[in-house]
């Protein structure tokens, strides 16, 4: 008799699929590919998912809406607002663990930037991430870690902005890891922005 298949959640097969994206290329990814990392067979997986597009665009789906939560995540494990804007932006250096692991990641972007059906989660996660940023460099306003008067919405596209662009300079240059120059570059931003101290007095 043989055994019964394993069976997995959706959630088990899109992290699968995720680690499967960060070591292969979109014309390497394969559902056989995505079905040993998640330990089922490709056959489940058609089943389920019926092709490999469709079991990305899910994921792609499924990592759009847990956007919010990502960055609510990131706002409840720092004291500091600002902490997690520079958290945000080290998280995404995780794209570029090197010059052909951002190549890589850049293939996929292609294709979210391509397809319709990418694309229109690719719009809903960058409008999530606006949002989450936004609100978190108000509550930095609010908590006098920015100046008074800082247009948070304007700020947040800026960062927004800076790290997609770190991305592709640190890809260029390569000068120590990618976390540590995308940080320099938000940090660079935010200072024109930062309130000042008042300085303790001391007897």
């Amino acid at each position: 008799m043989s055994p019964r298949p394993r069976k997995v959640s959706d959630e088990e097969v899109f992290a699968a699929a995720h680690r499967a994206t960060l070591r292969l290329a979109p014309s390497e990814l394969t559902l056989a590919e995505i079905a040993a990392e998640a330990g089922v067979t490709a056959g489940a997986l058609a089943q389920r998912f019926g092709s490999k597009r469709r079991l990305l665009l899910a994921l792609a789906s499924a990592a759009a809406a847990s956007t919010g939560d990502f960055i609510a995540q990131l706002k409840a494990a720092h004291r500091s607002p600002l902490a997690a804007v520079r958290a945000y932006a080290e998280c995404m250096a995780q794209l570029a663990q090197s010059p052909a692991a951002l190549a890589r990641n850049l293939a996929y972007l292609q294709i979210d930037l391509a397809d319709p059906d990418f694309r229109e989660q690719l719009a809903v996660q960058a409008k999530l991430t606006r949002t989450g940023l936004t609100d978190l460099l108000s509550a930095a306003v609010a908590a006098g870690e920015l100046k008074r008067g800082t247009d948070a919405a304007a700020l947040a596209r800026t960062v927004e902005a800076i790290v997609s662009g770190s991305l592709m300079t640190w890809a260029f240059y390569a000068d120590g890891p990618a976390d540590r120059w995308i940080r320099d570059d938000v940090n660079a931003i935010l200072a024109p922005y930062l309130a000042r101290r008042r300085a303790t007095k001391t007897r």
